[in-house]
This record gives C-alpha cells, structure tokens and sequence, in this order.
C-alpha cells in the first residue's frame, strides 16, 4: 500500500511537471506567431497566466472544484492538487493567445482570476469533481473525457470565442473586407513551442490515468502515452499532406497546428483506443485544422494562433469521437456534455469579458496596435533593432 501511495505521488509530480513544460511551449509558439512589437508582452501575459492563475486554484479554484484537499485517497492529497494546478493555466492560455496583439495585459489578469476562480472550476467540478449536478437533468457525469478535449480545450476555445465576438479583429486584418496576411516573427520559436506542448502532452494525458502503481495501471499510461503521441503524428501528416495538396507548398505552421489539433482531439479518450484508432482521430483532427483557419477568417474572427482550430473544434471531435470509435460511452452523454460546458462557459465568459472590457477596457486602442503592445504595456521590445510600425 505505502509502495503504490509512494509511485503514484511520483507519477502525479512527474506528470504535473511534463504539464508546466506547456507554459514555455504557450510562450514560444504564441511569440513566434505574432509580430516582433508585441513579443514582450505576449511573453509577460504567459507568465501572468501562469502565477495568477496557479494562485487562483490554490486559494479558491480547488475547492470550488474537489470540495477540499481530501478528494483523492492514492496519492499525496498536494500531489493531487499540483496535478490538477498543471491544468488550469491552459485554459487561459488557449483564450489569450486567440487574442494576442489587441489585448491589454490587466484586464487579462482580471479574466484569468475568474476563470481559475469559478469558471473552469465548475466544468470541472461536473466532470471530474464533486457533481453539484448529479441526479439533475444536466447531469453529464456520463460523458467521458479522460484528459480534457472539453474540459480543458473546448473551455478555452468558448472563452475565446466570446472575447473575439467583443474585442474584434486586429487593426488592419480585415481591411475592405479583404483579408491582409500577417506573417509569423520567428518560426524557430513557433516550431520550439509546439514540441514542448507535444512533449507536455505526455503528462497531460499519461497523468490522467490517475495511478501507475499496477502492472494493469502501468500498461494503461504506456497505452495512453503511445495514442497521444500517434495521433500528434498523424495530425502533422495530415495537415501536411493537405497543405501541400492545396497550396503547393509546406506550412510549417499549419503542420504544427495539425500535430496539436490531433493531440487536442485524443485527449477525450487516449486510453481507450488500440494502437490504430488514434491514426484516424489524430488525421481527422489535423485536417479539420487545415479547413477550419481559412473559414475562420472567411467569417472574420481573428486568431492570430489558430487556437479555435486546434482547442474548440478538436476539442468537440475528440468528445464525440470517444461514442464513435468506443461502445463504452453514448453519442448522447458526449454531445450532452459538449453542450453543457459550452453553454455555461460561453455565456459566462461572455458576461465577464463584456464588463471587463467596459470597465477596462481588454480591447489596446487602434493607435497602440500601431505602435506595439511592447511599447505601450511593458516598456520593453524583445527586439529593439528590428523597431517597426506594420
């Protein structure tokens, strides 16, 4: 007993720390996609996101969702909580990046609080926590989502959706109604970011088995780990080969994309496939990539990352994809519970974010887009000898 209590405390600090390791990869690939005059500030809400929001979850998130530090009974009670600490972060970062290059920094911080407060907090607390819902007609208990396709994932794709609905597009995107491409700053830190997210996939899924202290608990992480990464690489070659079939040419950005929205769309259900499902979800998950950014843009909501693609629509297949490729779990409790948290996320984010912006104004004014959010929010360019005002 003390062995497996011992193991399975290691497992879940292992995992959280391969969880954190997708700070660095949010910051990397976030700096790389958006212009060089927003870097910094980019840089700074990351490491904001992580502080408030990880302190959020220790002082009220946690409870709200657990009920208190005595939910779990096989590991560290603190192994546990830092667990599920690794996530919360995530969930913010899916919204900000979606918004990067237009959003003020302390309005940001306000948002983040409130999610890791309340609003993940619920999802999760009807998911994988106490169930204030159970018994009722909303009770999605039923659905199964291992790691967090909707969860996590489509929570962040809702909350970003609602804050481009009321932030709008970057200054200049959409210029008389026609689409001006804004190239990447830094594709080496674009391609780092992405495979420290990949590796951080590991323990994001892996970890969620919640034990390894059994031959059978330790054949399931090794299962699970072995589907996240197959469907990342078959989301790249999918993405990949469909880029190239449409444009001629290798996206480097759309295939990376397509790697994490095969690994967004696996994370519902990773341990319950054999080794070829996740091929088919991964390659369905990086082709919806690669059709989902134009439409998008087409229908004018700006996402400089590609966050809407790869978090809030793989986020939707992977939940279904759980009914369709398992006989374990019902089409209906995975639709069901993509519909709940996603009513209850979008309208909730969608309130908050309308009064922040009112009070606070999220939204940087169209002549502090010009100049840079470096400039106006941070003082600071990550790269003062290439200064410019596009």
């Amino acid at each position: 007993m003390d062995m497996a209590y011992v193991l399975n405390t290691f497992f879940a600090i292992f995992s959280m720390t391969l969880i954190i390791l997708m700070v660095p990869g949010f910051a990397m690939l976030e700096a790389g996609l958006v212009r060089t005059k927003n870097v910094t500030t980019v840089l700074t809400v990351n490491v904001m996101i992580y502080s408030v929001a990880s302190m959020a979850f220790l002082l009220i998130g946690y409870q709200v969702a657990f009920g208190g530090f005595d939910f779990q009974s096989n590991m560290s009670k603190w192994a546990f909580f830092l667990f599920q600490m690794a996530f919360v972060g995530k969930v913010v970062n899916i919204m900000s990046g979606g918004v990067s290059e237009r959003s003020k920094i302390f309005p940001l911080a306000i948002f983040t609080f409130i999610v890791a407060s309340f609003i993940y907090p619920i999802a999760v607390n009807i998911t994988w926590g106490l169930n204030f819902l159970k018994g009722t007609a909303l009770d999605i208990s039923g659905m199964h989502d291992l790691a967090g396709s909707t969860v996590i994932h489509s929570t962040g794709g809702w909350a970003l959706l609602s804050a481009i609905l009321i932030m709008g597009a970057r200054k200049g995107r959409y210029k008389n109604n026609k689409l001006k491409i804004i190239p990447p700053s830094n594709i080496p830190l674009v391609t780092l970011g992405g495979f420290l997210l990949w590796i951080g996939w590991f323990g994001f899924n892996g970890g969620s088995v919640g034990s390894i202290a059994s031959k059978e608990s330790a054949d399931a992480v090794a299962l699970t780990i072995m589907n996240t990464n197959t469907a990342g690489l078959a989301g790249a070659i999918s993405a990949w080969a469909i880029t190239f079939f449409r444009y001629r040419k290798y996206d480097i950005t759309m295939i990376l994309n397509g790697a994490l929205g095969g690994l967004v769309a696996i994370t519902a259900g990773a341990d319950l496939f054999n080794i070829y499902i996740p091929i088919l979800i991964g390659a369905i998950g990086g082709a919806l990539v690669v059709l989902f950014v134009p439409f998008f843009d087409k229908i004018k909501l700006d996402d400089p990352v590609g966050a809407l693609s790869v978090h809030l629509v793989n986020g939707i297949w992977g939940t279904i994809a759980v009914a369709i490729f398992s006989d374990k779990f019902s089409f209906l409790a995975q639709i069901k519970g993509i519909f709940v948290i996603g009513i209850f996320v979008f309208i909730s984010s969608y309130v908050v974010i309308y009064v922040i912006n009112k009070i606070f104004n999220l939204r940087a004014t169209d002549d502090e887009q010009l100049e840079g959010l470096d400039t106006v929010e941070c003082g600071i360019e990550a790269y003062p000898e290439f200064r410019q005002t596009i």
